[in-house]
C-alpha cells in the first residue's frame, strides 16, 4: 500500500526516491542550522521533533502517532492501546550510561509510534542522548548493515548483542559534520534508500 502523501504520488518506487531526497535535504538543515541542538533529548517530544522536521513536508503524519497497528515480518510493534502508555514509560527511562541508552533505544524501536520512518528518526534521537550524556555519537559507518539489522531484531528479547555492536563504534567526534552525514547516508541505507549521496543534494 502507497501511503498517503502531500505530493500526489502514486508510484511507490517515486515515492520512495522523493521522500529519501527532501528528507536527507532536511537532516542536512537539521545539522547545519543548528536546530538540531533545539531538540528535547530522550523523550517522545524530542522523537516527535526530529520525524516531523525530516518528513513534515512528505506526510501529514509526520511527528504524530501513528493511528493503525503495524508489524515487521513476524514482529508486531507496540499495540495501539498500550503506545501512549508505553511512550510515557520509556520517555522517563534513565539514560546516564551507555547500556541504560541503548535499553531505552531497543524500548522506543519496539514502540515505533509512527507510521513510516521510526528507524532513521529514532538513530538521530539515540544519537543525541549519547552525545549529552557520555560525550560519544556512534560512527554509523563502522556498523554493518546485516549485523546491525539482525541484531535489533533480536534485541526485542535481548540488548547484549546491539550493545556489543554498538559500543566499539562510538567516537568522540560528537559535532564532527562528516561523522553526522555519512551517518545519515548509512542510517537511510539500512532501510534500504541508497539512491542520493547526502553531500550532493
Amino acid at each position: 500500500m502507497i501511503l498517503p502523501n502531500k505530493l500526489h504520488i502514486t508510484n511507490q518506487l517515486e515515492l520512495n526516491k522523493i521522500e529519501e531526497k527532501i528528507s536527507k535535504q532536511k537532516a542536512k538543515q537539521l545539522f547545519e542550522s543548528g536546530d538540531i541542538n533545539r531538540i528535547e533529548v530522550g523523550t517522545f517530544n524530542g522523537l516527535a521533533q526530529i520525524h516531523a522536521y525530516l518528513f513534515s513536508e512528505i506526510y501529514d503524519f509526520a511527528g504524530k502517532l501513528r493511528d493503525v497497528n503495524i508489524a515487521k515480518g513476524n514482529f508486531r510493534f507496540a499495540p495501539l492501546m498500550y503506545l501512549e502508555t508505553s511512550l510515557v514509560h520509556i520517555s522517563k527511562m534513565p539514560q546516564s550510561s551507555f547500556d541504560r541508552i541503548i535499553e531505552k533505544y531497543v524500548e522506543m524501536n519496539i514502540a515505533h509510534p509512527f507510521r513510516e520512518g521510526n528507524g532513521r528518526a529514532t538513530r538521530i534521537w539515540l544519537d543525541l542522548i549519547l552525545k549529552k550524556e557520555i560525550k560519544r555519537v556512534i560512527d554509523w559507518n563502522a556498523v554493518d548493515k546485516s549485523d546491525y539489522l539482525s541484531a535489533m531484531e533480536r534485541s526485542v528479547v535481548k540488548d547484549v548483542e546491539i550493545k556489543h555492536l554498538l559500543q566499539p563504534a562510538l567516537t568522540d567526534r560528537i559535532d564532527d559534520r562528516a561523522v553526522f552525514m555519512k551517518g545519515i547516508d548509512i542510517s537511510y541505507y539500512y532501510e534500504g534508500y541508497s539512491e542520493f549521496n547526502i553531500e550532493d543534494l
